[in-house]
């Protein structure tokens, strides 16, 4: 029996990449349960949200990505909606990053990432005045809406992603790099007005990455979960416990919070060691790889912009984590994509996946000599 058209030209190679970052994560989700004598409750939850997330982004790349883009403001505005209506939420652990629906929680800010990498492709595929500087405030404006609600909920993490995204892409898009240079100066002489938008625990997460104990020493309380995430990647040795397994009798030296979530890598190192996190970090590395390369086929602006966003989401998001983890970079809370436990975050990232998967399906479009025109080539 002959396969559909469609089924040859998907790339399957990232469904099977993100299917293996996914039982990656399941694993390590497991070992958690396994290290805090858990009832198997955020592992019944991924494994449930894993199949939905999975079908999603199948489903995603029916219809054609171009369809979806003429929402891209509208699902813009409704995600800046959803991170103003968390405000309306009651907080948890002094953070009001979700919204409750029953059991059911949703955290805007993960979908937010990928509704602003739909509406900056779409607005700088009709433009070309981002070639100036001045040119640049209208996408610095779309960006900052974003970050200044999520920093406010407050989410470090979250909100350390766009300003990347929105580089990378302007840069892809043709902006002149003394233009984002000019911008990227600004930037940093407005962190000292950032620093003082922070709350204590934000500051002290800054903090406690200049001030991590020396081997012996108690880690003071701000560095202590950083302090704790090396140790249990240290435990699992060269080849991690699932083949080495030489357990502690010191239960205490097991005990990260979050583990499950913003230290995921931290667990794959103790279970799987040095194979299973090189591994993980070269399927990440073949995600980002395809993304550039669809990019690269795609001769239609909105969908090469696309995948340059959706490349450099996974990309930042993987060098965040693994570099809190390791103490190279401070405790922002940023989970890890397709691997953390958290239902709106797989989601999220699985939409992500079938928009690209989408512009792979469709790359076959032909720039004309009239700006920001197309047709559609029959071949």
């Amino acid at each position: 029996m002959k396969l559909p058209a469609w089924t040859r030209r998907l790339p399957w190679s990232i469904v099977v990449a993100a299917v293996l970052l996914n039982a990656i994560g399941l694993a390590a989700i497991a070992r958690v349960e396994e290290l805090t004598d858990g009832a198997g409750r955020f592992l019944h939850q991924q494994a449930a949200y894993s199949v939905l997330a999975l079908a999603i982004m199948l489903l995603l790349t029916v219809p054609n990505y171009q369809t979806i883009g003429r929402y891209s403001y509208a699902i813009f505005a409704a995600a800046l909606l959803l991170l103003v209506a968390v405000y309306w939420h009651p907080p948890i652990n002094e953070a009001r990053r979700w919204i409750r629906l029953g059991p059911v929680g949703i955290q805007p800010s993960e979908f937010a990432k990928v509704a602003y990498v739909l509406a900056l492709a779409r607005y700088l595929m009709h433009r070309d005045n981002y070639r100036r500087l001045r040119g640049l405030l209208g996408p610095l404006l779309l960006t900052l809406l974003p970050v200044v609600l999520v920093l406010r909920e407050p989410d470090l993490g979250s909100s350390s992603v766009f300003l990347p995204v929105f580089f990378v892409m302007l840069f892809a898009a043709g902006a002149k790099r003394r233009d984002l240079a000019c911008v990227l100066a600004v930037g940093v002489l407005l962190l000292p007005l950032l620093w003082t938008q922070m709350n204590p625990d934000q500051r002290s997460r800054v903090v406690s990455l200049f001030d991590q104990p020396q081997p012996g020493q108690m880690p003071s309380r701000q560095a202590y979960q950083l302090y704790q995430a090396k140790q249990l990647r240290a435990m699992g040795g060269a080849w991690g416990s699932w083949i080495a397994s030489q357990p502690t009798d010191d239960p205490a030296a097991y005990r990260l919070p979050e583990a499950q979530s913003d230290f995921i890598f931290a667990v794959v190192g103790e279970r799987f060691g040095l194979p299973g996190t090189a591994l993980m970090l070269l399927l990440f590395a073949w995600i980002v790889g395809r993304a550039v390369a669809i990019a690269q086929e795609t001769r239609e602006p909105f969908g090469r912009l696309l995948a340059v966003g959706v490349a450099t989401l996974f990309a930042i998001e993987t060098l965040i984590h693994a570099g809190v983890t390791v103490g190279l970079l401070p405790i922002t809370g940023i989970s890890l994509p397709l691997v953390s436990h958290g239902g709106s975050g797989l989601l999220a990232h699985a939409l992500a996946l079938g928009l690209l998967l989408n512009v792979g399906l469709r790359p076959g479009y032909e720039m004309v000599n009239e700006p920001f025109r197309y047709v559609v080539n029959p071949n």
